[in-house]
């Protein structure tokens, strides 16, 4: 009889492409070696006002952690337009408004951005914190970034949030809706920062069984 996972995390997240997303990211790198919980149901949603996106991940796996006496990971993301100053921010998800409307945000942003026709004034980033909080306290966590572009207008049919209108310097000039999730996992903001916090776990783990 094969012994379980080393370790169990309650996913924190209640969006479900975010947790679709999250949980592939990390079993593609983990290979079973950490078990994956969804949220339970009856856990309130987490008020998110920290100041920044590390804060906001605190919050959530904090909370989640002591609902369920279990390590739980989170993770909060923000699309920074240069030529916005860095909005929408922290504020990404609730940019046009509440409740968070995906298509709401992104035709906001771009009648923002509609005097800027030019892809090399259309400058932005994903930035995303990814962290664990563990019952004893401590926690673990790391950043991922993906620099871009903002598309003229939405493209593809994949993903979720700012997918459609956002473009990524390392990629083919497609936005990430129009990339398969492999595809986009390999170059994206949140792939980067799972597979940074994954390297954290393993290290913890092997530091552990010394």
């Amino acid at each position: 009889m094969s012994a379980g996972p080393a370790l169990e995390l309650v996913l924190a997240s209640a969006n479900p492409h975010k947790v679709e997303e999250i949980a592939a990211i990390l079993r593609a790198v983990l290979d079973g070696s950490v078990g994956l919980l969804p949220r339970p149901d009856g856990v309130p949603d987490v008020v998110e006002d920290a100041p920044d996106l590390e804060g906001n991940a605190r919050l959530k796996a904090v909370a989640l952690c002591r609902a369920t006496g279990t390590a739980a990971v989170a993770d909060d993301t923000g699309l920074e337009v240069d030529a916005l100053g860095g909005v929408p921010g922290v504020r990404s998800a609730r940019f046009a408004g509440e409740p968070p409307d995906d298509a709401a945000n992104v035709a906001l942003l771009l009648e923002r951005l509609a005097d800027l026709p030019d892809a090399t004034a259309r400058r932005a980033r994903f930035r995303t914190v990814a962290l664990v909080a563990f019952p004893d306290g401590t926690e673990l966590w790391a950043t991922g970034v993906v620099e871009g572009t903002i598309a003229a207008a939405p493209r593809g049919a994949a993903g979720f949030g700012y997918d459609p209108v956002f473009v990524p310097d390392e990629g083919d000039g497609r936005t990430f809706a129009e990339m398969a999730a492999t595809e986009k996992h390999a170059l994206s903001h949140r792939g980067r920062a799972f597979r940074a916090l994954a390297a954290a776990l393993a290290e913890r783990d092997a530091g552990t069984a010394r």
